[in-house]
């Protein structure tokens, strides 16, 4: 690959303008709002900067002049907002869940995202240089985009230096609506009307007083794109853990513990008088034990993501102060394209950022008696932690991609750290014990966002380098993106948890089906077990048994040179979600791993890719419009629930978006 960029340093084309502003920042919140629902309803976030690039084209190509440096600018943008969705999801919804809040209040989320997220970007920008021109790290989201990028075309007039979209830009573009308008018309068929019904069950609970199995089948769309986009190696792992949580453990459960679990499903009397209801509640009660399997298996994986990533943080330090030191020296003397925002600038903006830090560490104490300077250690923490992590996750995202960067196990290590250092300083007596967890939360949630914005910003950064565009412009976008999707996502999870519920009943449509937000379960459960409130330790030690053998399996695969790996997080994940979640993730998966087998790794990853993009956004932007009528109409919507048909028109309508990807991807 030509390390040359396709506009050279000498040539200023249109970057930095109104309409990539405005569009880069209406783009990065709609994005959010999408990710924000696939991440809440299955705990996998995937990376928009392919659908973003798509969106980008075809709409600029309406303006009369638009360069791809433009271009390039608004997907820069765009894709903050999904990765700041995965930080503030996988943390904050846990401080609802903890009632610490009534709901996503707004002005502390914002607050968190925006610092988290500024942070993140500030942290990383010495890493450019380092790790993009100096290591050359594949950074393979940034890679694909750029590619995107190309097809779009340069005009090489001078005189005329406009970006003209190519017919291949132009087709990506359709393919994409087409792909959303199919993933969101489903949707509103199925929440909305009805009329297609969003799961099957599989199975039921039977074989009295023995075994105890249940599971259905989700028909989701979104869910075939995000395992055709994760691959058939995360898909099927989400899968086995799907199995292992379900079709494994919640029998063998109710083998051991019959007793116990109809106590807690509130089932008495004789077993052969026992209705199909009971018995659903008994499955059901048997499975909530289960799934704590994969919290044990989590909390593992986690802190093993940390362990591994012991040398890759040295170097990402190291490349930090390497290109510090390099950036002074070279001073006066930089490339168009290789002008970051200066080293000053970005001392600025972290000490600038330390007085909110503080005072938002303080609100989250409210009346602990010591809160003035325990405050200031959350700020140093969150300063300290932000700065490796970011570091760490920027330097992964290089090796592994966005999509397959461990953000949850970098959380759950710092979950695990915060809260003992925090409950060493605290204790847990009175107004501690209810405090600290909600401050381990705040902390977590800054770290999340400032570790999923430093992988963001370096694969954007890579696109960059390979298209010509000029650093410090990107950087700025960057925080353009985090601003427009940190004011977004608040109103986003309202409107979720009070159309569906996340990790809870909806308080406004108990009918609906809850979001799982399984990492968010988890820092709860953390964070409120460590300060004392107790944790059930049986299945989380299961999951510790089962997290080591994942790990051993994965380095025996990893010394073989094998390309099917065992990351433990992504069954964890699966152990701890129903199992019909998983099951067309799988399908997806295979479906992909067929693709590539037939036409090529290029080829598939293409079109396949801006398909299963497109099926995600449409679905999940539809869940958000059908929450926003649940909770505009609370009891009419969906309009016609019930219809007999709707499994079966459910069923077709997932084979449908499984054959229009087979036969368009």
């Amino acid at each position: 690959m030509s390390d040359q960029p396709l506009v050279s340093p000498e040539r200023n084309l249109q970057e930095l303008t109104l309409k990539a502003l405005l569009l880069g920042a209406f783009l990065s919140a709609v994005l959010a709002a999408a990710n924000a629902y696939i991440g809440l309803l299955v705990g996998l976030t995937v990376s928009a900067s392919i659908p973003a690039a798509a969106c980008s084209m075809g709409i600029l190509r309406l303006f009369r002049r638009s360069s791809i440096l433009e271009n390039n600018m608004v997907q820069t943008a765009a894709s903050a907002g999904e990765s700041l969705a995965a930080g503030i999801i996988f943390t904050l919804p846990a401080l609802v869940m903890m009632k610490a809040w009534a709901g996503y209040e707004w002005g502390p989320m914002v607050a968190i995202a925006i610092l988290g997220g500024v942070l993140g970007v500030a942290f990383t920008i010495p890493l450019r240089r380092a790790l993009i021109v100096e290591a050359k790290l594949a950074f393979p989201e940034g890679v694909a985009t750029a590619q995107v990028l190309k097809t779009g075309g340069i005009e090489t007039d001078k005189d005329h230096p406009e970006w003209k979209p190519s017919v291949e830009a132009k087709e990506g573009f359709k393919q994409l609506l087409q792909a959303a308008g199919l993933g969101g018309g489903i949707k509103l068929l199925e929440a909305g009307f009805g009329v297609l019904s969003g799961g099957v069950a599989a199975t039921k609970g039977f074989f009295a007083g023995k075994w105890l199995f249940t599971g259905d089948i989700t028909l989701s769309p979104a869910l075939l794109g995000v395992g055709y986009i994760v691959g058939l190696n995360i898909a099927a792992l989400v899968f086995m853990g799907g199995v292992i949580g379900t079709l494994i453990g919640v029998p063998l459960n109710w083998a051991f513990n019959g007793d116990e679990i109809a106590q807690l499903a509130g089932v008495t009397g004789n077993p052969a008088d026992w209705t199909a209801q009971d018995w659903e509640a008994l499955a059901g009660s048997s499975w909530q034990q289960c799934r704590r399997i994969g919290v044990g298996a989590m909390m593992v994986g986690g802190l093993w993501s940390l362990i591994t990533l012991a040398k890759p943080l040295w170097q990402g330090v190291r490349a930090s102060l390497q290109a510090y030191k390099e950036s002074k020296s070279e001073a006066g003397k930089v490339l168009r394209t290789e002008f970051d925002i200066p080293i000053p600038y970005v001392g600025m903006m972290v000490l600038v950022s330390v007085i909110p830090l503080y005072f938002l560490f303080l609100n989250a104490l409210g009346d602990y008696s010591e809160r003035y300077w325990i405050a200031g250690v959350m700020t140093v923490l969150m300063l300290l932690f932000g700065f490796i992590f970011s570091s760490v996750a920027g330097y992964m995202a290089g090796l592994v991609g966005s999509s397959n960067n461990p953000i949850s196990g970098v959380t759950i290590a710092t979950v695990i750290v915060s809260a003992l250092i925090l409950l060493q300083l605290m204790g847990n007596e009175g107004l501690a014990g209810t405090l600290g967890p909600i401050a381990v939360i705040y902390l977590a949630g800054m770290i999340c966002s400032a570790a999923a914005i430093a992988g963001d910003n370096m694969q954007d950064l890579k696109c960059g380098h390979m298209v010509g565009a000029t650093p410090w412009r990107q950087q700025v976008f960057q925080i353009v993106g985090v601003a427009a999707a940190a004011t977004a996502i608040p109103w986003v999870l309202n409107i979720l948890d009070k159309g569906y519920g996340i990790g809870r009943v909806s308080p406004v449509n108990p009918d609906a089906t809850p979001l799982s937000a399984p990492q968010a379960g988890l820092m709860k459960d953390l964070s409120t077990g460590i300060f004392g409130a107790g944790i059930e330790w049986t299945y989380i030690y299961i999951g510790f048994a089962l997290a080591v053998a994942l790990i051993i399996l994965d380095e025996v695969q990893k010394r073989r040179g094998a390309s099917f790996r065992f990351p433990v997080l992504a069954v964890a994940v699966g152990v701890y979600l129903p199992l019909g979640l998983s099951v067309p993730i799988f399908l997806g998966g295979l479906l992909a791993h067929w693709q590539q087998k037939k036409r090529g790794t290029h080829e598939a990853e293409g079109k396949g890719l801006l398909l299963a993009s497109g099926l995600i956004t449409g679905e999940a932007l539809m869940g958000v419009l059908v929450a926003i009528l649940a909770v505009s109409l609370p009891g009419k919507v969906p309009f016609m629930d019930g219809f007999a048909l709707a499994p079966w028109l459910g069923t077709a309508g997932l084979l449908l978006c499984l054959g229009y990807l087979a036969k368009k991807g």
